[in-house]
């Protein structure tokens, strides 16, 4: 679904941890944020991120 390529690439924007792909959501290594992915693309906003 995702690009490995994208994923080397994104960084959490409210920490700048490493992501990875986990639920079908991109999930920040370092804090535990999760983004959604709508449509293909991730959604990669601090405040429609999960906790």
């Amino acid at each position: 679904m995702i690009d490995k390529q994208l994923l080397e690439i994104l960084a959490c924007p409210a920490c700048q941890g490493d992501v990875k792909l986990a639920e079908n959501k991109i999930v920040c290594c370092a804090c535990g944020r999760k983004y959604p992915i709508k449509d293909g693309i991730p959604v990669m906003l601090a405040d429609q991120a999960e906790k």
